[in-house]
């Protein structure tokens, strides 16, 4: 049976100094989206880009962005987000907490057992009232614990590595975290972080049906030969 996969490509991997050539190449090479890592410094120990980033790729693209909100707060900042250009928001479940926890160290990867739905709920419908499609997004260490919005939500990301910088290795113990919930979601399943030809086979497996890709598409010599192996996965 031939599954559809899609391919982002985070240009957090990208040569800044030729972003416009940097996105021609993601279209040339048959990218699906543009993946935007927003990381503020305190949800994870690295800052990265934001909104001017997004409002200087809009007009030269017409392929769909996905910002994924690696911050604090998420809520304040989706207006802003959705203004610059974005197509698709996602927001970390780890923002979720409940009140009444111990307050995150920084450096400590995120994980929640537990989440305040109503409020994810919320955040999820503001993204969808505006016309955009939300995400959720899961760290390598927080389960399952989405279940109440997924009849709401446009996809999931699992995150097969702790956020915050590019070029980290594989985690293959979220795979049985995404096929579980492949049995239970019929929407987009993505994974994020460590996906290349040795990585990627296991993901689509499980259940996965985009997969976002960072330095092995921006440093590959052949990138369309890329995308066009991670699309055959979905043949196989």
């Amino acid at each position: 049976m031939t599954k559809l996969i899609k391919v982002s490509a985070s240009i957090l991997c990208a040569d800044f100094l030729k972003l416009g050539e940097e996105i021609k190449k993601c279209e040339d090479a048959g990218v699906d989206l543009l993946h935007i890592d927003v990381m503020d410094g305190h949800f994870v120990p690295n800052i990265t880009i934001g909104t001017v980033i997004i409002k200087a790729i809009r007009p030269l693209t017409k392929l769909p962005i996905e910002a994924h909100l690696m911050i604090e707060n998420p809520r304040g900042y989706i207006d802003s987000f959705i203004e610059a250009g974005a197509d698709i928001i996602k927001i970390q479940a780890e923002c979720y907490a409940p009140a009444g926890g111990r307050p995150p160290k920084l450096g400590v990867p995120r994980r929640v057992k537990v989440i305040d739905i109503s409020k994810a709920k919320a955040d999820i419908k503001k993204i969808r009232q505006r016309g955009k499609r939300a995400f959720m997004v899961l760290n390598p260490a927080t389960p399952l614990c989405i279940q109440p919005l997924l009849n709401i939500l446009d996809g999931v990301l699992i995150m097969s590595v702790n956020p915050g910088f590019a070029g980290q290795k594989f985690m293959p113990g979220v795979l049985p975290k995404l096929a579980a919930l492949r049995e239970i979601y019929k929407g987009d399943i993505e994974i994020d972080g460590g996906i290349n030809e040795s990585t990627a086979p296991a993901a689509v497996k499980a259940g996965a049906n985009i997969l976002a890709t960072a330095s092995y598409f921006f440093g590959a010599k052949n990138p369309g030969e890329v995308v066009r192996y991670l699309k055959n996965l979905g043949r196989k």
